[in-house]
């Protein structure tokens, strides 16, 4: 992972993912949750309100963060239904990785 990369040259690092689980096993130092569409980790475009309350979580959290490990997810709903955006900014077919994690999951 990139994150543990740039951690072993002394940058400190915060991974805001929506798959906070993942990135934990995946021994990622810091992690901010958040539970909106891929490719929209800090919002809806133009909501700048949202997005300074995802770059806030991920400077607490490397404030925070005591030990690898830490995770702190941000409290916020997306403003439309997640059935909703996933089906407007999600393409027709998943891309190679998620048709993947489907597979190993057993729904693909």
């Amino acid at each position: 992972m990139l994150a543990r990369l740039i951690e072993s040259l002394g940058i400190p690092t915060v991974t805001v993912t929506m798959m906070p689980e993942l990135a934990l096993k995946m021994r990622a130092p810091r992690v901010v949750g958040v539970e909106f569409p891929f490719g929209h980790s800090f919002g809806t475009p133009h909501n700048d309100a949202l997005m300074l309350q995802v770059a806030r979580a991920a400077c607490e959290a490397l404030e925070e963060a005591g030990a690898p490990g830490y995770r702190l997810d941000v409290e916020t709903e997306w403003p439309v239904p997640l059935e909703v955006a996933y089906k407007t900014w999600h393409p027709p077919r998943p891309s190679p990785v998620v048709a993947q994690m489907l597979k190993s999951r057993g729904q693909g």
